[in-house]
């Protein structure tokens, strides 16, 4: 595994590690379904989609320079009602290294690493799919990773979506109940299409 790969896939599962104790403590200063739609851009405009209604945004800490992580920023939106969390962090391409929109090499080797740690991350976790996806308005390239494992107490299905483009990588990661199939599969072809 290249010094790069590892560094991305750290930034990933920092980020994730980060934030599967987060939604436990992230209580809603309102109803959930009082949330209005909210527009998500990342990498300067060109990874953009729309939560629909009754999510609720909280920042997440800053990135930290030990982790490898420095220069991290992202947000997680939760709704309590369906039980869905949706975390969009983004952050600077270890190395100065600089993609294309559509970088395959990257996003592959990136991915790829990804993978691998989540599955020693999570005993249980399982790969349901791989896929990889290209936004038409963008032509940005992107990777999904379908996976199901339990966290939080239970069964989750867990779709992470991989982009990078010039010095920035982000990463959108979707965690929902696995008994919400269809809702988790509608929400992450919305946010997998830029709508």
């Amino acid at each position: 595994m290249s010094l790069l790969s590892k560094q991305a896939a750290a930034l990933l599962l920092t980020a994730i590690a980060s934030l599967i104790v987060v939604p436990a403590q992230a209580a809603p200063a309102k109803p959930a379904g009082d949330a209005p739609a909210q527009k998500v851009s990342m990498l300067g405009g060109k990874f953009t989609f729309t939560l629909p209604k009754g999510f609720t945004a909280t920042p997440l800490p800053a990135g930290e320079v030990a982790q490898g992580t420095a220069g991290a920023t992202g947000t997680m939106y939760s709704n309590a009602t369906s039980r869905t969390v949706v975390i969009a962090a983004e952050n600077t391409i270890v190395n100065g290294t600089n993609v294309k929109d559509d970088d395959g090499a990257f996003l592959d080797t990136t991915m790829a690493d990804f993978a691998a740690q989540r599955i020693k991350a999570l005993p249980d976790a399982k790969i349901l799919s791989e896929k990889s996806l290209k936004q038409k308005g963008t032509g940005l390239g992107l990777r999904q990773l379908d996976t199901s494992a339990t966290q939080g107490g239970g069964p989750t299905l867990d779709t992470t979506l991989l982009g990078a483009s010039g010095t920035r990588m982000a990463v959108v990661q979707v965690i929902s109940r696995a008994s919400d199939k269809a809702g988790h599969e509608a929400l992450v072809k919305q946010i997998a299409s830029g709508k």
